[in-house]
């Protein structure tokens, strides 16, 4: 052969030689990525495994596992078989000639590549329908384990008079069970379609036919199905009405009963012999009578399923609605109150005195030691400036109230937790060594008395300093486990080996830092490579695998927030939005309350758990927000405790009687330890919780009440009142709801003060006026606990509210006087107001807030407490402590027995000095003359006014008041200033002219 002719057949060879590389690489790199995908979805397990394992939990791991996993299987393996069993039925039964030509010239082409590759198309798809059928179901597992394990609830339901485990149960997996099945046969449905359409065997453009018989066949048999299914979801709709929200209220309603049920009733006979016409199209074969029933059943749909309920709606219960909707409305009175713990709710009429003889008086001084002046929101900043000892630790925004006992006396205390916060470490002392192998830990507790202040304004601490020392006791101090804890930390050496985790930053006598090893029980081991190599990939952090800090006795501590843990050792609970430390037998612990909750009470009002539970504490610091979601049922039925040192977590069930508890204690047997377990001094320290308490008390607004006539017409509404110390707009929708407190008071009929967690109601109109008060018993080992009593006030007095009484704080002259020396711009400080509280006292209603000042710039600001307003009836007071103040209001010598160690009586009353009260007096109308030429845009007379504010108050100064800790003053015979109609904000510095 010639050369030419010899090469033409190695150009070909030479160009699929090269073709063949990327061919050939694409498989690789596929492989690669799957591959990596499999490790992570195996390190994500593997790593979870033996987080559980490190908590004693392994049989909570492998439940869940394994019900997602047979789940996962038996739904994605059967919407796989179902699918893959249409195409091949479609594909064997197609037509050997096309009932109409291809759409286009190519189309033909792809059936037939189909063909060629058909175990693979085939492999596809059902790899995909396994994957999407498996996921979906695998999400569901909670449904599933809650149906397989449930508990009857001993009760019917008002109207079908089915045990109420059915609607929680039972009904949301048979909703499930309908979505797989609607699921599976519209794919189904949709595969034969394609199939037949591929193959000729459906073309809608066919002239005449256009399915050939067996596409007919295997069409109607899968219509049939969806609309049977159709026929089961109206059945089921029947048992939805009992939890469906209404323009009145959750439940069925009068149209609900009288026409939205027979609708249902009659569609679901209906679909049913709709259904019956498709499958009987199998041997007919002709779509006139499955048409005719589809159309019957649509009409039907509408007739009945919306134009009859409409008109009932309209033309009988609408004109008549009170009488109509009376015995539905009784049965969500009755329904809520049961599933939301309200029927033992005590309402009280309440006279509300507004005066209070000396006799009264005397009887409840045992309650006035206990009105807590230290408001945990505030004095945060001054425990960290006071009891932070270094910048690297950190105490929350927001403070938690508990109570101790010491000697003879429990007290109520404000505690935090002394916690590792490595964000604030000097940027050149961040590394991985210092991060995560150095800084493991907090150390210690500091805590308070709530009803104390030293002579300086800060809080008389019953723990403080590093080491710890107080009246606490011993307890182990090292906090590896907090809100505030670093994602993870590496801990733990050999025995004798040189220890690196800072413990305190100087011994006790002073000197170098003490270093301690973690020897705590918690935490996963990083002693095998493997386990190095999972963890440097679910962090992504090459340094666990490489650093030489890391050893065969190192542990890896992560997922450290009692939230997180509590969350993850019982799945099926809601946590608290605000677990709280304690130190119970030796140990500090985190005590989270766990709720069980559903939104398939029958009757029972829905709400939203976020919007419930906000309020201006929600969100801020370590306080979270619940999730949003609806529910109409909720029980406080565990108390969880984390060990603050080795991160165990134990679960105790506290209402037994819960059936979803039971429900979930036999899902996961032996979790959950008997209440019985609990020790005396755990006991002490548990308490009514919070979050359930904010879902309680917005219900109780309007659910006190029992009458269904008086419950529609509204008119003993109800609502908690906005925050007065947070509100900066006077748009009502912007403003959030006061918190609850815990205090200790003594309810009327109770013979001693007991702690509690208390609020108030103000009307739902734009008043502000108070209507009720209301306290929970909060101690855990009170036969009372959980009792609700409402204060009802009368309707024919005026009795101001939390609004209206800190207006009348801010606008008093007296009042105003003392708190200008702290607002004047050159103090460098400003006024600022702590919680506002409400107690029962003497026959009426006493107001207590404490006022706080805070050095508005330069380093180590911290609020002290400088004076206790009081409010009773109409009249307001001050002084420097709470003894004064009711003195004033009062009228009378009120003694607190404040502790030792608590106020000291200030020196004599400035404004008895004429040359003060008359400097103070300028300062005042100085202070508003420059506030007036600010708005009128006088810069010239604004400073001309300034400077005459402070030349008066330098006056009062020089006669006698001090502006640091200025002496308390009072009204003219303890009674309120005249209120000025838009009076001016002393509380705040005039504000400066910008430019």
């Amino acid at each position: 052969m010639s050369d030419g002719v010899y090469d033409m057949p190695e150009e070909p060879r030479r160009t699929r030689r090269t073709g063949g590389r990327p061919r050939a690489l694409l498989p690789t790199i596929a492989t690669l990525i799957v591959l990596l995908i499999l490790f992570s979805v195996f390190t994500d397990v593997w790593t979870q495994r033996l987080w559980y394992r490190s908590v004693d939990l392994g049989s909570v791991f492998s439940t869940v596992l394994g019900t997602r996993v047979l789940l996962f299987v038996v739904v994605g393996l059967l919407m796989a078989v179902a699918v893959v069993a249409n195409i091949v039925v479609a594909f064997r039964t197609r037509p050997r000639v096309a009932l109409a030509p291809s759409p286009s010239p190519g189309f033909e082409r792809y059936g037939d590549l189909l063909q060629q590759r058909g175990k693979i198309a085939i492999g596809v798809v059902a790899a995909l329908m396994l994957v999407f059928g498996g996921s979906a179901a695998s999400g569901e597992w909670k449904v599933f384990l809650a149906w397989r394990n449930r508990t009857s609830f001993g009760v019917n339901d008002q109207h079908f008079n089915k045990d109420i485990s059915f609607f929680v149960f039972d009904y949301p997996w048979l909703r499930v069970l309908l979505g797989f099945g609607y699921s599976i046969v519209l794919l189904s449905l949709v595969a034969a379609i394609i199939t037949h359409y591929l193959y000729g065997g459906f073309r809608p453009s066919a002239k005449g036919q256009k399915a050939s018989g067996a596409a007919q066949v295997q069409f109607s048999v899968l219509l049939g199905l969806l609309v049977l299914l159709k026929a089961f979801s109206y059945w089921l709709d029947r048992f939805g009405l009992t939890t469906s929200d209404g323009r009145l209220f959750t439940g069925i309603s009068y149209t609900g009963d009288n026409a939205v049920l027979p609708s249902k009733e009659i569609l679901a006979v209906i679909a049913v012999l709709c259904a019956g016409l498709f499958f009987a199209n199998v041997v007919r074969r002709t779509w006139l009578l499955p048409g005719v029933g589809t159309v019957v059943l649509i009409l039907s749909a509408i007739l009945l399923g919306a134009l009859w309920p409409a008109a009932l709606q309209q033309l009988r219960v609408r004109p008549s609605e009170p009488v109509r909707e009376g015995p539905y409305i009784a049965k969500n009175i009755t329904a809520t109150r049961q599933a939301y713990g309200l029927e033992r709710t005590q309402v009280i009429n309440y006279p509300a005195l507004t005066t209070a003889k000396p006799s009264e008086l005397l009887a409840d001084t045992e309650v006035l030691p206990g009105i807590r002046l230290i408001d945990p929101t505030v004095v945060g900043p001054t425990f960290e400036q006071l009891q932070q000892v270094r910048g690297f630790y950190s105490f929350p925004t927001d403070l938690d109230v508990d109570r101790y006992k010491v000697g003879t006396k429990v007290n109520d205390t404000v505690i935090a937790v002394r916690e590792v916060q490595i964000d604030r470490l000097p940027a050149g002392q961040r590394n991985w060594n210092n991060d995560h192998t150095v800084y493991t830990h907090g150390y210690g507790v500091v805590a308070a008395n709530g009803n104390q202040r030293a002579p300086d304004g800060t809080p008389v601490f019953s723990e403080k300093d590093l080491p710890p020392k107080g009246d606490l006791g011993d307890y182990e101090p090292r906090i590896y486990f907090g809100e505030q804890s670093p994602d993870y930390s590496i801990v733990g050496g050999p025995n004798g080996g040189q220890a690196v985790e800072l413990d305190t930053p100087e011994g006790k006598s002073g000197g170098d830092p003490t270093l301690n090893t973690y020897q705590g029980k918690g935490g996963v081991g990083l002693g095998s490579f493997g386990n190095r190599l999972l963890y440097a990939t679910k962090f992504r952090d090459a340094n666990i695998l490489l650093s030489s800090r890391v050893n065969t006795d190192s542990k890896i501590l992560y997922d450290r927030t009692p939230r997180e843990r509590v969350e993850k050792a019982a799945p099926w609970l809601t946590p608290d939005g605000d677990p709280y430390p304690a130190i119970v037998d030796g140990q500090v612990v985190w005590i989270v309350d766990g709720y069980t909750t559903t939104a398939n009470y029958p009757y029972s009002e829905k709400v939203a758990l976020d919007e419930s539970t906000r309020d201006t504490t929600t969100g801020r610091g370590t306080i979270a927000q619940q999730p949003s979601e609806q529910i109409n049922y909720i029980r406080n039925s565990v108390k969880a405790i984390v060990n603050a040192y080795d991160g165990s977590v134990e679960l105790y069930a506290w209402d037994e009687s819960d059936p979803i508890l039971k429900t979930w204690m036999k899902a996961f047997p032996g979790t959950v330890k008997p209440r019985s377990d609990i020790s005396p001094q755990l006991m002490s320290h548990l308490r009514y919780p919070e979050d359930m308490f904010k879902v309680q008390r917005d219900l109780l607004a309007k659910y006190h009440v029992t009458d269904a006539t008086t419950w529609y017409q509204n008119s003993d509404l109800w609502r908690v009142p906005a925050d007065p110390t947070a509100v900066t707009s006077s748009d009502s929708s912007a403003q959030v709801k006061q918190p609850p407190f815990y205090l200790s008071l003594r309810m009327p009929g109770q013979t001693e003060p007991k702690f509690s967690l208390t609020s108030v109601y103000v009307p739902n109109a734009e008043r502000e006026n108070l209507t009720a008060f209301m306290a929970v018993d909060s101690e855990a080992s009170s036969p009372d606990y959980g009792q609700f009593r409402i204060l009802r006030l009368p309707g024919n007095l005026q009795i101001p509210g939390p609004g209206q009484v800190f207006n009348k704080f801010q606008t008093d002259e007296g009042i105003r006087t003392a708190l200008l020396p702290i607002n004047q711009p050159s103090s460098g400080a400003r006024a600022q107001f702590g919680n506002l509280l409400t107690l029962p006292l003497g026959g009426g209603l006493l107001y207590v807030q404490p006022v706080y000042s805070v050095r508005t710039s330069g380093p180590g600001s911290y609020p002290v407490l400088r004076y206790v307003l009081v409010s009773f009836g109409d009249r307001v007071a001050f002084g420097a402590t709470l003894s004064e103040a009711l003195t004033k209001v009062f009228d009378t010598n009120v003694q607190t027995n404040e502790q030792p160690g608590g106020t000291t009586t200030p020196p004599n009353n400035p404004t008895q000095n004429p040359t003060v009260t008359q400097a103070l007096a300028e300062a005042q109308a100085a202070y508003t003359a420059a506030q007036d030429a600010l708005k009128a845009g006088n810069l010239a007379e604004y400073q001309s006014q300034v400077n005459k504010m402070k030349a008066a108050v330098d006056k009062a100064i020089k006669a006698g008041a001090t502006p640091a800790t200025p002496n308390p003053t009072t009204t003219p015979s303890g009674t309120p200033s005249g209120t000025p109609s838009t009076p001016a904000n002393p509380t705040s510095p005039p504000s400066s002219p910008t430019g």
